[in-house]
C-alpha cells in the first residue's frame, strides 16, 4: 500500500492549494482527483470569472485572496491566459495547464480519474483511503487527509456530522448548468435589451427557467460569450437521482435559452452551442460540522479570530432556493471578516482538515466564502497547517497556531 504523509482529495482550487503548500514545506503528497484535469468547478463546471476579492482603500484596490490565489492569476496572465485588462477572465484551457505545471513542480503526485469508494477510518482517525480507477481498486495510506472534495464527500465517509442548506427546511442554493455561446456578433450584443426581452417572455411564461435574469460574462475567446443562467430548484446534489434530474433539467433550460437568443436577437443569427458544463454546478450541499461554524451574524459583524486564517469580504449571495430571486449582502469598502483554522477541522477527526466551500459555516456564511479565490486561500491553510503537524507529530487541534499564522504570512498568505 502507497503510503504519503498528506493525501488530497479533489483537486480544485482548495485541493490544489492545499497539496501545493505542504509539497512545498517537504512534504509527500497526492492528490487524487476524480477527473482529469485540475480547476475543480472551473475545470468541469465551467465557472468564471474570478470573483471579486479585494476591497478599496483610498480608491485603490488591495487583495484578500493572496498567496497562491495570486501567483495563479500572475502565472495564467504570463502565458495569455486572461482578458485584456481583467485579469479575473481567465482561459479554462490555460488554467489547466497552470495547475498541472504548479503541483508538478511542487513535487505534487498527481492521480487523475480516481474517485474514493471507501476508508479505513477508527477512533477519529483516517488510515487509508480506497479508489476506484482503470486499475480497480487500489488503497492508500496517509498520516494526514484534506477532503477538497466540494461535497465533503470523504469526510461523510468517515461518518462525519454535517449540516445542508438553511436551517429552516435545509434547502440549499440551486445548481446551475453554465453553458458557453459561439459565434456572436459583439458589435451588435446588447445584454440590456436580452434581459428586458427575457424578463417579458418569462412573464408571458414562454421561458421556463426560474432565473429572474440573464447572467452572462465575455471570455478570452473572440465572439464567445459565457452564461452562468440556468436554475434548477428543489434538488438536492446529493443525491443520484435528483443530481440526474438536475443535469437533464439544466440542459433542457440551456436550449431553451439559446434558442431564445437566436430566434430574437440578431447578435446571435450566426451563433451557436459551443460547450457545457461536464457537470452541474453546485454551489452549496454539505458543510462539515467543524470545531468552529462560521455564522451570518459573524461575518456581517466582521467577526475576528485569535486562529484565523484567511479574510474575506465576497457578498453574502444567495440565489434563492424556491425560484426566483438573489440577495445580497454587501460588504462597504475596507470591511472584511477573517475565517478561523477551527472551522477547518471536523469534529470527530484528528487528522483531517476540510477545504472550499465545505468547510464549518452555515447557509448564509457559506455563500460569501464559496468563491473559488477563497477556496484557494483556504486550502493553503489546510496544507500548511498539516504540514506543520507531520512536524510535530500531532493532530489537527493541538497545531501551533501561531507557527501556522506566521507561516503562511511568510508564504504571501492575507490573515489579518
Amino acid at each position: 500500500m502507497e503510503h504519503y504523509d498528506i493525501i488530497v482529495v479533489g483537486g480544485g482550487f482548495g485541493g490544489v492549494a492545499a497539496a501545493i503548500s505542504a509539497a512545498r514545506l517537504g512534504k509527500n503528497v497526492c492528490l487524487v482527483e476524480k477527473y482529469n484535469c485540475l480547476g475543480g468547478a472551473a475545470a468541469y463546471d465551467l465557472v468564471l470569472p474570478f470573483m471579486y476579492s479585494y476591497t478599496m482603500v483610498n480608491g485603490k484596490r488591495e487583495p484578500l485572496a493572496c498567496g497562491i490565489f495570486l501567483e495563479i492569476k500572475s502565472r495564467l496572465k504570463e502565458i495569455g491566459g486572461v482578458c485584456d485588462g481583467w485579469d479575473d477572465c481567465f482561459s479554462t484551457e490555460h488554467l489547466k495547464l497552470v495547475l498541472n505545471r504548479m503541483a508538478i513542480e511542487s513535487g505534487v503526485n498527481l492521480l487523475f480519474q480516481a474517485y474514493v469508494t471507501d476508508v479505513a477510518f477508527s477512533d477519529g482517525v483516517l488510515h487509508s483511503i480506497e479508489i476506484s480507477s482503470v486499475e480497480g481498486k487500489t488503497r492508500l495510506s496517509a498520516d494526514y487527509f484534506v477532503d477538497a472534495t466540494g461535497d465533503a464527500n470523504l469526510s461523510c465517509l468517515c461518518g462525519l456530522d454535517f449540516t445542508k442548506g438553511r436551517k429552516s427546511d435545509g434547502k440549499t442554493q440551486p445548481m446551475t448548468l453554465s453553458f458557453r455561446v459561439g459565434g456572436v456578433d459583439m458589435a451588435k450584443y446588447d445584454v440590456e435589451k436580452m434581459n428586458a426581452l427575457y424578463k417579458e417572455h418569462k412573464s408571458q411564461g414562454k421561458i421556463s427557467c426560474p432565473r429572474e435574469n440573464l447572467l452572462v460574462f465575455k471570455t478570452t475567446m473572440n465572439g464567445v460569450l459565457h452564461f452562468n443562467t440556468t436554475r434548477i430548484i428543489g434538488l438536492d446534489p446529493t443525491k443520484l437521482s435528483q443530481l440526474t434530474n438536475a443535469e437533464i433539467e439544466g440542459r433542457e433550460q440551456m436550449f431553451e435559452i439559446f434558442n431564445f437568443l437566436k430566434e430574437n436577437f440578431d447578435a446571435f443569427e450566426n451563433a451557436y452551442l459551443l460547450e457545457s458544463g461536464i457537470q452541474i454546478g453546485a454551489r452549496e450541499s454539505r458543510n462539515v460540522v467543524c470545531q468552529h461554524n462560521l455564522t451570518g451574524e459573524e461575518i456581517i459583524s466582521l467577526a475576528r479570530f485569535d486562529d484565523a486564517i484567511a479574510v474575506c469580504n465576497y457578498d453574502i449571495d444567495i440565489h434563492s432556493p424556491d425560484g426566483e430571486g438573489t440577495s445580497h449582502h454587501y460588504f462597504k469598502d475596507g470591511e472584511y471578516y477573517q475565517i478561523p483554522y477551527r472551522a477547518l477541522v471536523p469534529k470527530g477527526a484528528k487528522n483531517i482538515l476540510v477545504a472550499g466551500r465545505c468547510i464549518g459555516a452555515d447557509h448564509e456564511a457559506q455563500a460569501s466564502l464559496r468563491i473559488m479565490p477563497t477556496c484557494t486561500v483556504i486550502g493553503q491553510a489546510c496544507g500548511t497547517a498539516l504540514a506543520i503537524c507531520h512536524n510535530h507529530k500531532c493532530n489537527t487541534m493541538k497545531i501551533p497556531v501561531n507557527e501556522l499564522r506566521d507561516t503562511l504570512r511568510q508564504n504571501g498568505a492575507r490573515i489579518d
